[in-house]
């Protein structure tokens, strides 16, 4: 594997183990919170953040994605979310592996049925729709844990909780 497929395999593999690093902390038994009634519960939000792994697997190996018939996978501990993260995450990586450098200007199509959202070059979906979506809601369910009163890892420099935690060593 050489190119862009190479770069996008390195940048995935570092934000899933920033993801997994959040969905360890989820506590399922807080799964029907909620912020306001447009929000995601807290565990659908936790399994949507898992599940964005397939869609990686899915952009490497078809050329479309289909929502209907879509249910959401029912998740009830967070060692059966991580389960599923960890599944999803070495299918993906499976993906990358039989992944062909000239795949990534093929178009791809999401829809729901006759409906179609969108088609795009699945070079521009895999940064937009995969990263940047993942990156987006793991941040929301970064917010979900600070108010339920969870500790926030580190992910791209310290947190506010790694932060005191050093500041408080330093005396």
């Amino acid at each position: 594997m050489d190119g862009t497929l190479k770069y996008f395999l390195a940048e995935f593999k570092q934000e899933a183990a920033l993801t997994r690093l959040f969905l360890a902390k989820v506590p399922m038994e807080k799964a029907s919170y909620q912020l306001n009634k447009k929000s995601e519960t807290l565990g659908r939000l936790a399994v949507h953040v898992a599940e964005l792994l397939a869609w990686w697997k899915n952009v490497l190996e078809e050329n479309t994605m289909d929502f209907a018939g879509f249910e959401p996978k029912k998740i009830e501990t967070t060692e059966a979310l991580l389960q599923y993260f960890d599944t999803l995450y070495q299918e993906t990586l499976s993906a990358f592996e039989n992944a062909k450098e000239e795949i990534l200007t093929s178009d791809w199509t999401m829809k729901n049925g006759e409906e179609i959202y969108m088609t795009l070059p699945k070079k521009q979906i895999l940064r937009v729709f995969c990263m940047n979506h993942l990156v987006h809601h793991r941040a929301q369910l970064g917010v979900y844990l600070r108010l339920v009163g969870v500790e926030i890892p580190a992910t791209y420099g310290p947190s506010a909780d790694d932060f005191e935690v050093k500041m408080l060593n330093r005396f």
